[in-house]
């Protein structure tokens, strides 16, 4: 279940094309007061806004943080298919393509 945003979306996305639009760039603690956001809460918009738009290297863009959950989703899904998997073995009778005694075998 997401968390809840305390900033809406479309807010998020004015503000940094505001900053990324303003020449030269202001100070992002003073612009984030003039707005009434968090200043951390700009910086981390503004960092993510410049990954997604491939101008940083030491972050994941969006579109991969996304794929990242989904993968890690389904890794503990097949994690726990898994485990069922290996706890219905240990019930099963073991099935051999050899014969056992009496089985007809000279």
């Amino acid at each position: 279940m997401a968390a809840s945003r305390r900033y809406p979306l479309e807010l998020r996305e004015r503000v940094v094309r505001m900053y990324r639009t303003i020449e030269p760039k202001p100070q992002i603690k003073r612009l984030a007061v003039d707005l009434g956001v968090h200043p951390e809460a700009l910086r981390t918009w503004i960092r993510q806004a410049e990954a997604d738009a491939g101008e940083r290297g030491d972050r994941l863009t969006t579109g991969e943080r996304e794929e990242l959950a989904a993968l890690r989703r389904e890794n503990v899904q097949l994690k726990r298919a898994n485990e069922v998997l290996r706890t219905a073995s240990a019930f099963s009778p073991r099935s051999s393509t050899r014969p056992g005694p009496g089985d007809g075998a000279p």
